[in-house]
């Protein structure tokens, strides 16, 4: 006897994937964004498709549990974690001190991750709300050689940075599912 989840997809097409073409809203029919902005954007926000499809039908419980022990490490924590990451990129953008931390302190938004309707809803509203006043600063530099704050770095950079946290976190996020239910995909 074991608790190990067993291993299942919901696609049918590719069952190495997490669902169908025709079911996967990340997937474009025709040719990618023309422009190094726009790809730039295109792949962020294939990441944070991703990490909400990760975390699509779990529960409150599902969400905040730590799966891979002694790690704090759960999908609810990388949604705060991201949400808080969001916010201090806009801290390297302008002149000002980086803005406060969400969740208090380090570690406080993996830490804070507990297993209650509320806190989940609140993560989400976090992290739609730091998503959209980070695009909507980079937004004001189209020129993706731009070079803003105190330390000049390029826009290109903050967000290549952006595209490299999720990437890896949707990496952990994919690890986080399979335990949970076994669902497996890219």
């Amino acid at each position: 006897m074991t608790d190990e989840p067993a291993r299942w997809t919901q696609a049918t097409v590719y069952p190495d994937m997490w669902a169908d073409p025709a079911d996967d809203p990340r997937e474009k029919s025709g040719p990618g964004p023309d422009g190094e902005l726009a790809t730039l954007q295109d792949f962020l926000t294939g990441y944070r498709l991703t990490l909400r499809m990760k975390c699509e039908g779990l529960d409150a419980e599902q969400l905040a549990r730590r799966s891979v022990p002694p790690s704090t490490m759960s999908l609810l924590g990388l949604v705060r974690h991201l949400a808080e990451t969001e916010r201090d990129w806009r801290g390297w953008m302008g002149d000002e001190p980086a803005p406060a931390k969400l969740y208090g302190a380090r570690d406080g938004d993996f830490d804070g991750a507990v297993a209650e309707q509320s806190v989940v809803d609140a993560a989400w509203r976090d992290l739609e709300r730091e998503q959209e006043a980070t695009d909507a600063a980079l937004a004001a530099h189209p020129d993706p050689g731009a070079r803003v704050g105190k330390k000049k770095i390029a826009i290109r950079e903050l967000l290549v940075h952006r595209i490299e946290e999720y990437a890896r976190h949707c990496g952990h996020a994919d690890l986080l599912r399979e335990r949970i239910d076994g669902r497996v995909g890219q």
